[in-house]
């Protein structure tokens, strides 16, 4: 038996990677300061995963920014605007994945969405219809050899041709279909290259094939393999899936030349009875996804070797692997110092995932009924302390359908609220948080480490609030935020105030680029003891005669940007959840917030990979969750919810089922395609399309900006689009904020006139 990693996290154990390209970015240090950063940490990586005696470990699993974004560039998707910069190679590659502003040019950034149904975000490749697709780069080539020097024989990891082509923006005439032969040929000389360096295993990832497939998918799939495995040589190819199952096209992967096919048995729904139904090739080996690449619970053995013996009964040759990537969990425990023992023994994070691999290879190879260790972990599931709370319990079990249903209906709240805010037409806001600026980590960081008293601390944050509300106020923004500088991370920050959450000290997990957040833990039942948000927002408000937004965190959304619980229903845990936001909900309202922004930026994240399970397994509990926190407000108090990067077409009427007043969201980086689908559906909710990218240091123009209203405008009724960025301001510099929403503002201005 042999173990398997997909993929490591990369950022570096205290988040080296981030720190230093960061630095890059500041021109602090050199292109070459940056690449000996990178090579340490691949270093580590790989040397970790030898010690605990991974069998094979990836390469080229590392990714200064993002691995679709590296695959792009290694093939030459990369459109004109970006190479016509004629900057180096890095430069160009942060210029596609942040957008570029400088002596060389202005360019936007590609398009940035969710991976799948995680918090990794991923490049979307854009490729014109001139582009010519071949191999150019040698990223891959260069990182298994840098592995090789340390005496590790790694397995390159790349993108599958087929998820490469399904993924990919195509921005003009031509289709997968007319570029299908050029990636055939690209992959065909990666291979080729690979054997002249004497590679023994490839993995291509191919998590596409666990969507809904149609028989020309099918078809598109089986043409690229036949193709390229055909030249395949001496090495070996594994097939990598994850993040579900592969029901419409297990038998096509199974009658390709595959020598290895990596399957999820963790989200894969019914992945244990296709191999069981349909058996599995005597020629090739089954890797086996059993160890969780995206939640920190530990390995529960006793299932995981039920699997194992079943596979092994039907005589399958079998590798135990983990079920995806473990890039979306943090690196280590041993960073971990405050949490107690009697929490830590249930967590695993990416090195201790190691050492599961490791004792579930040895378990496999024994009598484990009669060992230690297995009987160790079986006592870990028995239970865990301090879990249940009766009281949270029974409330939850109480809630009535009428609970899920706000009065009056929209368009008489949409009346009465015009009438009541009488804000102008487009009117202006931002999402919720303003820079968290050097001083005001360092006042967060100070009153945790008891260095000041709270007093001191809520002074500074007040003192920042009213210089926050004086820059709105002299910029011109209609409808204010406080800033939230008493605020870390946006879950994070509620979790802490919320009973049953449980935290980290150096848990981080990268969300895109630099971005790195540190996800609470969901330990028990949820519920709220007191108000979390109000005294910041009645302070704000009281120091400005405009509206002020109450900022909150909706309930799918702490869930989804938690590691969640595994002893109970996910919808249990999001009511839970639902009731403690709408407890807060309504104590704003008391205390005279009559705008209130219950952020759900996570609701697409965990839609279910097949569409026949949106409803019935997601949204039938997500859309209803969200309407619990606010279905007790007063028709005159106004709702807003804002959701971040993804794709939102294809649930647009769910949105809309959301019944909030205002919806703001993501809509810089994409086509403005979603603009159609609120058209087509009727969209009653008043929105505020995101009309410029807050994840780029780039500050667009007041002409820019006009342009992007005047295309809403073709699609959105005047009087229901609101004007704002595209997400909050947190990560953003003072200057390049400052000068965006001046432009921001003057562009709605501008527009208002003409009319």
């Amino acid at each position: 038996m042999h173990t398997s990693v997909i993929g490591y996290p990369r950022v570096g154990s205290l988040r080296e990677l981030k720190f230093a390209t960061e630095k890059y970015f500041r021109k602090e240090i050199s292109d070459k300061q940056l690449q000996n950063v990178a090579i340490e940490i691949r270093k580590e990586d790989w040397i970790t995963q030898k010690n605990s005696g991974i069998d094979f470990i990836p390469s080229n699993d590392f990714s200064f920014y993002d691995n679709m974004l590296d695959t792009a560039t290694l093939f030459n998707i990369i459109p004109k605007r970006y190479s016509s910069l004629k900057l180096s190679a890095l430069d160009m590659y942060f210029a596609m994945a942040r957008g570029y502003q400088g002596e060389a040019g202005d360019v936007k950034a590609l398009a940035m969405k969710k991976w799948f149904n995680t918090n990794y975000h991923y490049m979307v490749p854009e490729i014109e219809d001139e582009t010519e697709i071949k191999l150019v780069g040698t990223k891959p080539f260069d990182e298994f050899l840098e592995a090789k020097e340390y005496g590790i024989t790694t397995k390159p990891v790349i993108i599958g041709a087929f998820t490469l082509l399904k993924m990919i923006r195509y921005t003009g005439s031509k289709a997968a279909e007319d570029y299908t032969d050029a990636v055939i040929s690209a992959y065909c000389e990666l291979l080729d290259r690979f054997g002249k360096l004497g590679v023994e295993w490839i993995q291509f990832d191919e998590p596409y094939l666990v969507y809904d497939l149609d028989k020309k998918d099918i078809k598109l799939f089986e043409k690229i393999y036949k193709n390229i495995l055909h030249v395949k040589g001496d090495i070996k190819v594994l097939l990598c899936t994850y993040f579900g199952d592969v029901r419409d096209c297990y038998k096509n992967i199974c009658t390709l030349d595959f020598n290895g096919i990596g399957l999820d048995f963790t989200e894969g729904r019914q992945t244990r009875d296709i191999v069981k139904s349909n058996g599995f090739p005597k020629d090739k080996i089954l890797f086996v996804g059993v160890v969780n690449g995206k939640n920190i619970w530990k390995n529960n053995y006793k299932n995981t070797l039920a699997i194992i013996d079943e596979l092994k009964a039907c005589d399958i040759e079998t590798v135990i692997s983990t079920s995806c990537s473990l890039l979306h969990v943090p690196y280590t425990l041993k960073n971990e110092n405050k949490l107690s023992e009697k929490y830590t023994e249930h967590f695993a994070f990416a090195k201790e995932k190691l050492v599961e691999l490791e004792e579930l290879k040895l378990l496999s190879e024994t009598d484990y009924l009669s060992s230690k260790l297995y009987h160790c972990n079986e006592k870990l599931f028995e239970g865990r302390p301090e879990c249940h709370n009766t009281d949270v319990e029974k409330r939850t079990a109480k809630i009535k359908d009428s609970d899920f249903i706000r009065l009056p209906e929209f368009s008489e709240r949409e009346s009465i609220q015009k009438a009541k805010f009488d804000l102008p037409e487009f009117p202006t806001t931002t999402i919720g948080s303003f820079p968290q600026t050097s001083d005001v980590k360092a006042n967060r960081t100070a009153f945790r480490k008891g260095n000041i008293t709270e007093q001191e601390y809520i002074e500074f944050n007040r003192k920042k609030i009213a210089e926050c509300i004086k820059l709105q106020e002299e910029i011109g923004l209609d409808v204010l935020v406080h800033g939230e500088y008493e605020r870390n991370d946006m879950v994070e920050y509620f979790g802490e105030q919320l009973n049953g959450f449980l935290f980290t000290e150096k848990a981080w997990v990268q969300s895109y680029g630099t971005r790195c957040v540190k996800p609470p833990i969901i330990w028990g039942d949820v519920s709220r003891s007191k108000p979390m948000t109000v005294e910041w927002s009645v302070y704000a408000q009281s120091l400005t005669s405009k509206p002020m937004k109450g900022m909150l965190t909706g309930p799918v959304t702490i869930l989804n940007w938690s590691f969640p619980r595994e002893d109970i229903s996910v919808k249990e845990c999001t009511n839970q959840i639902a009731l403690a936001i709408r407890d807060e909900v309504l104590d704003l309202e008391a205390n005279g917030i009559n705008i209130i922004q219950v952020d759900e930026a996570a609701l697409r994240e965990k839609l279910p990979i097949r569409k026949s399970d949106w409803y019935s397994e997601y949204l039938d509990w997500a859309i209803p969750a969200f309407r619990l926190v606010h279905s007790g407000v007063k028709a005159e108090t106004q709702i807003h919810t804002h959701m971040c990067y993804s794709e939102f077409t294809d649930i647009i009427k769910a949105i809309d089922d959301m019944d909030a007043d205002v919806i703001t969201f993501e809509a810089s980086r994409s086509d403005l395609t979603i603009l159609d689908s609120l058209k087509e559906n009727n969209f009653k909710t008043e929105v505020g399309p995101g009309v410029y990218d807050i994840h780029s240091p780039r500050v667009p123009s007041v002409e820019e900006i006009k342009t992007t209203i005047y295309k809403m405008l073709e699609k959105i009724d005047r009087n229901k689009l609101w004007i704002n960025p595209d997400c909050v301001l947190k990560t953003r510099g003072i200057k390049e904020t400052n000068e965006s929403l001046k432009n921001l503002v003057l562009a709605a201005k501008q527009i208002r006139d003409k009319k």
